[in-house]
């Protein structure tokens, strides 16, 4: 992504969907900027803004904004959560595959990482595996569904009883809940923090909203865990930028909207690839259930990262290769159909042209 993402002519890799622009915010929200001019430059706070805290709190936590931080993305919820609640040595059991993120900062902290790994070919959830994979040892559990990078989640029952097994360890709960909004089949999970308060829930304006960047994100849990926060917040970020905020804030009083639009361009590009894989015997799936993102599997291909780099650089699209999330994903790419559709019809052209040859 690092290398390839700007110098690509066809975005086939990432896992958010087509990007808005202010003049689509507008047209698709009646977007109202007109007290820009009076926002005063100043310091934000360190848990955000008072309006677009409550804002999150009414769409997420039954209107308590105290269970409320705006972040710089999810990442640095993320870098906050665990450099906050985590320190070496603690046991820590990550679903894998995995965006990196998610186990990166808890390794470079000197934890114990247990993966949770996920069935494979189908991608499904064993809850009984994590059962037995969770001891009085378990500082912390991490996991993302939907799932990225191969879209798959788990049911209501699953998510109960994954907090079931949390309590039981009296472990932290962090739920990375980037691509709620777009499943396939299935209604959206509630948030575990509404149920156990030592959950906490990641969101995100970079993937189901189109919007990454603006740079917002949100952290969800209860105010004693968001407390802890601002001692390591004061030596890296300090705040969220006011005029992110003062934007974000407009957003989401219109952000089902926004959703809707691109949850129907992620159902309509979804359909066009599963028609296009059956087409190629040389890949394989297991369908999403959630986000914008797919683990495709090459089966001839002994290297996916020279598979994917020759995509990029000869025909200038973009997909990344699954190694990047771990050895269970070493023959697929992550295929991103997010985008636009024109752009995506041509970077499947592209695709096949690069493994036909």
């Amino acid at each position: 992504m690092r290398d390839y993402y700007f110098d690509t002519e066809l975005d086939l890799g990432s896992s958010g969907v087509a990007n808005y622009s202010l003049d689509d915010l507008r047209d698709l929200c009646s977007l109202d900027l007109s007290g820009i001019d009076r926002l005063v430059l100043s310091d934000g706070k360190s848990l955000g803004d008072d309006a677009v805290r409550q804002a999150l709190a009414d769409r997420f936590t039954g209107g308590d904004a105290g269970r409320v931080m705006t972040t710089s993305g999810s990442s640095e919820a993320m870098f906050l959560t665990m450099s906050s609640l985590l320190a070496a040595g603690d046991e820590v059991v990550v679903v894998e595959p995995v965006y990196q993120q998610l186990v990166a900062i808890a390794r470079s902290l000197g934890c114990q990482i247990v993966p949770w790994p996920l069935r494979a070919c189908s991608f499904d959830a064993d809850i009984g595996q994590l059962a037995s994979l969770v001891t009085g040892r378990t500082s912390m559990i991490v996991v993302n569904f939907p799932h990225n990078p191969t879209g798959t989640t788990i049911t209501r029952s699953e998510q109960q009883e994954l907090v079931r097994i949390a309590a039981r360890a009296g472990a932290y709960l962090v739920w990375d809940a980037a691509f709620e909004d777009i499943t396939y089949g299935s209604d959206p999970l509630p948030h575990p923090d509404r149920e156990y308060e030592r959950a906490i829930t990641f969101g995100t304006f970079s993937k189901s909203y189109g919007l990454p960047g603006l740079r917002f994100g949100w952290c969800l849990a209860a105010p004693e865990i968001l407390d802890s926060y601002i001692r390591i917040r004061d030596y890296v970020t300090l705040h969220l930028s006011v005029l992110v905020e003062f934007v974000a804030q407009r957003v989401l009083t219109h952000a089902d909207a926004l959703i809707a639009d691109r949850r129907a361009l992620a159902t309509r590009n979804l359909g066009i690839l599963a028609s296009w894989l059956p087409e190629r015997a040389d890949l394989s799936w297991t369908p999403p259930r959630g986000g914008v993102s797919a683990a495709i599997r090459v089966e001839a291909a002994d290297d996916v990262e020279e598979l994917c780099r020759r995509v990029a650089e000869v025909h200038r699209v973009l997909v990344v290769p699954g190694t990047v999330f771990g050895p269970p994903l070493r023959r697929h790419i992550r295929l991103g159909f997010g985008t636009e559709t024109p752009d995506l019809l041509q970077g499947l052209d592209r695709l096949a042209k690069a493994l036909d040859s």
